[in-house]
């Protein structure tokens, strides 16, 4: 509750919250990055990415200073709520010095010794965006703050609704296209598509398959969003491992293949037709900020929180550039997602880089593990958000609005999206450039804006200010992700033409 402080949990060190950090932004946004890097040339990527980072790291410094603020003004609030309840008490001595007490207490609040709490800015106390939207914007940006970040959670649900599916299908179809023969050299004139069968014993098509795969998906994790998932620290652990295996996997697997001299490669050095999609991949990929508060405020130790912060953002940077740079100059056909280029090709033809069919399928199903186990959180988290923004407290929801309702209100649009198209990269580009954008460039924008004015309140500075502190960084990042954000809409509206 506001204005209490709250206990936030078991500590750990700025080494262990880094890599939380690290193993938060690395997820779903990698597997499209390849194909993106693929579509927009190699060099124009690496600009853009390593441009789309600093941003991304300088909007993360803007969270963590707005979290600073959030810390300071409840402190004050807690400070003075137990001050009101010792004057107004019965018979207290300070009731006849009330005035003075009041005095006092307002300066020794401001000018940051506030007993048993040193510095007011000090990050203790865990404070949502969600919190901190309702603490410095007025009504109307709360809700498009809400509707923000429900928007980016229903494009995570259809991402999984669709990357899931869509590996188990193409492990599971067994029909490839028969190759051709010229000069006793074996071909293929061209790929699978949706109407080809999945299997030579049916009548069913790829299509079709991916379709059952995805009404199976739901029926198995649908059902927990009705419930709440708790206790999941032993589940992200096997999660976390199993995705380091696999990408320490493809990367070991594709600088292996290069060093024999067999990548088969060649990108092109730029089109701007391919860099809509991926401006949103590369915010997609870079998104930490929505969770930011629960990592950094166990962090024991957060004086050199910034640094070491841009120093993971740039470790996060090299390994997007070599598993994206691997990738482009080994397979010729790129898949939007990646694990599935470590299949034998769509011709019959063994192609693929590894002959061990174990990794090959550990690979390709590695989607199906990790984007299972995150599916019921995030459903389950977009649940509590719609229920925020609808909820009045002058009339409760009925039982049955309350337990079916906005499930189903969950799981209805994304599994409608999951069901109409298969392109997990189209997905992530769509989410990236404008929830994502949303999230990641104009929420912390603003954020520091109206935190910085409340900072002002305070005789003491914020230990915790970003080094980006001129106002014209809001307005470069705010100006950023409107071109952005426009260039992406009319390049969508051109290209559908």
């Amino acid at each position: 509750m506001a204005g209490q402080i709250s206990d936030v949990g078991a500590q750990y060190s700025l080494g262990v919250g880094l890599i939380y950090i690290f193993n938060l932004i690395v997820g779903t946004g990698a597997l499209a990055m390849p194909v993106a890097f693929h579509t927009a040339g190699w060099l124009l990527s690496l600009v853009l990415i390593i441009i789309l980072g600093i941003f991304s790291y300088l909007t993360a410094t803007f969270v963590m200073e707005s979290m600073a603020v959030a810390n300071a003004v409840l402190k004050t609030q807690s400070k003075s709520s137990e001050q009101n309840d010792v004057i107004n008490s019965p018979g207290s001595s300070l009731v006849e010095n009330s005035i003075d007490s009041i005095a006092s207490e307002r300066q020794t609040l401001l000018s940051g010794s506030i007993q048993g709490h040193g510095n007011p800015f000090l990050i203790t106390e865990r404070t949502e965006l969600g919190q901190m939207a309702s603490m410095f914007y007025n009504r109307v940006g709360v809700n498009l703050f809400y509707v923000c970040i429900v928007v980016y959670l229903y494009g995570d649900l259809a991402i999984y609704g669709a990357a899931v599916p869509k590996s188990i299908r193409d492990v599971a179809c067994t029909y490839r296209l028969t190759p051709n023969t010229t000069n006793g050299t074996s071909y293929c004139d061209g790929n699978l598509t949706d109407t080809d069968p999945c299997w030579t014993t049916t009548g069913l098509t790829r299509a079709d398959a991916y379709r059952i795969f995805v009404a199976t998906f739901l029926v198995c994790l649908g059902p927990l969003t009705f419930f709440n998932v708790q206790k999941t620290k032993y589940l992200q652990i096997l999660t976390t491992l199993t995705r380091w295996t696999a990408f320490v996997m493809m990367i070991i697997l594709a600088i292996i293949n290069l060093s024999q001299g067999k990548g088969e490669g060649h990108p092109s050095l730029a089109n701007f037709v391919g860099v809509p999609n991926l401006f949103g991949v590369c915010v997609y990929s870079f998104m930490c900020h929505h969770s930011l508060p629960s990592l950094i405020t166990p962090i024991k130790d957060k004086s050199k929180l910034f640094r070491l912060m841009g120093f993971d953002y740039l470790i996060i940077l090299i390994f997007y550039a070599l598993l994206s740079f691997t990738g482009i100059y080994v397979f010729n056909d790129v898949k939007d997602v990646y694990t599935l280029n470590f299949l034998p090709d769509d011709c019959g033809i063994s192609k693929s880089i590894t002959d061990v069919p174990f990794i090959q399928y550990v690979l390709a199903l590695f989607p199906v593990f990790t984007l299972s186990t995150n599916f019921p959180i995030i459903s389950i988290t977009l649940r509590n958000n719609l229920k925020t923004i609808c909820y009045n407290e002058n009339r409760p929801y009925p039982y049955l609005v309350d337990k079916y309702v906005f499930p189903l209100l969950v799981l209805i649009p994304p599994a409608a999206v999951a069901f109409g198209t298969d392109q997990v990269g189209f997905l992530v580009g769509i989410t990236g450039s404008y929830a994502g954008a949303a999230i990641q460039y104009i929420i912390p924008a603003t954020l520091v804006y109206f935190a910085r004015k409340r900072a002002m309140d305070f005789d003491v500075g914020n230990i915790h200010s970003s080094m980006f502190r001129s106002p014209v960084w809001i307005i470069l990042v705010i100006t950023w992700a409107i071109l952005c954000i426009g260039f992406v809409t009319v390049n969508h509206i051109i290209t559908r033409q």
